[in-house]
């Protein structure tokens, strides 16, 4: 009887053993379907994909100054060139050194007034030069004095500057030795493309640099916080002293056409002349990103414009 019963017991659990392996049949083909990968992994993409899907680069442009150059201001790098090394006469974006020499020069107080004299207003006459309408007599802080250079280019105010901040018993020697502090401070800096024999960019046919020396001055010039300050302001109106004691103002608008026009323009300098053509040193700022550089020997305003905007896009492109 005991026998029967346990031979009874014995039977559902060889039927749960045997529904237990068959369970487990059924559960281990998922499970090794589960191990395998269920989505093919990708292929590599061909060189024909690879084109589709890369950025590309920024085609260069074409431009009509005879020489260009461009780089990103925070790592030096180059962006662009075009008869980058060439020498050729700078017009008036000389000026960039004239108010660098004055910017570095020792004991400098830009509160100190300076007296217009009759030979800075016969010196624009005879030369047919840009002016900042300097009145014989008036005194002027050199800073208003670099306002009036850099804004309207005013080469009177150049001439008050160099003879100002020259040394020398006469007009004629400060002025040479002013220049000579250009040219050494050039050579200091590296620029060994560059000369100069005038303060404001008027030559005597041995003012030259090139669109990178004048791209690399640039730079220097704007660590400067009161140049930086001056070559982004677009116009101002300055309060001088008449010779009679009394004052007038002085307003000066900057030729400089990418201010206001141009998003993050923050200066530097236009300049021209018959042998310079047209040229313009700019720079921009967007974001963590300075772009600056220089077009020498462009066609007209227009074009010059047109060229530093075409680099400046270009050069945040890149």
């Amino acid at each position: 009887m005991s026998t029967h019963t346990s031979s009874i017991r014995r039977a559902p659990a060889a039927a749960v053993t045997a529904a237990a392996l068959v369970a487990a049949g059924a559960l281990a083909a998922p499970a090794a379907q589960a191990a395998a990968p269920r989505v093919a992994p990708a292929a590599a993409p061909s060189a024909a994909t690879a084109g589709t899907t890369a950025k590309a680069a920024p085609k260069a442009p074409s431009i009509t100054a005879k020489g260009g150059f461009v780089m990103n201001d925070g790592t030096g790098g180059t962006l662009f060139t075009k008869a980058a090394d060439t020498r050729r006469s700078t017009g008036s974006t000389t000026k960039i050194m004239t108010a660098r020499v004055v910017l570095a020069s020792k004991h400098l107080n830009l509160n100190t007034k300076v007296t217009v004299q009759k030979a800075y207003s016969d010196y624009i006459v005879a030369k047919g030069a840009s002016s900042a309408h300097l009145i014989v007599g008036d005194k002027l802080t050199v800073r208003q004095l670099l306002y009036g250079l850099m804004l309207p280019s005013g080469c009177d105010a150049a001439y008050a500057l160099a003879d100002t901040f020259g040394s020398g018993s006469t007009r004629a020697a400060r002025v040479k030795s002013f220049i000579g502090t250009m040219n050494s401070t050039a050579r200091s800096l590296g620029l060994k493309n560059t000369h100069f024999d005038s303060f404001d960019g008027i030559g005597n046919g041995k003012n030259y640099s090139t669109p990178r020396d004048l791209t690399e001055l640039a730079s220097n010039a704007m660590r400067n916080a009161t140049f930086r300050s001056v070559v982004k302001t677009r116009s101002t109106k300055q309060k001088v002293t008449t010779k009679s004691g009394g004052y007038r103002y002085m307003t000066w608008t900057n030729t400089n056409p990418l201010l206001g026009t141009y998003s993050g323009t923050i200066g530097v300098k236009t300049g021209s002349g018959p042998e310079s053509g047209y040229c313009l040193v700019f720079a921009a700022t967007r974001g963590k990103k300075t772009v600056i550089g220089t077009v020498l020997a462009s066609s007209s305003v227009a074009a010059r414009t047109s060229d530093a905007r075409k680099l400046l896009d270009y050069g945040f492109k890149k």
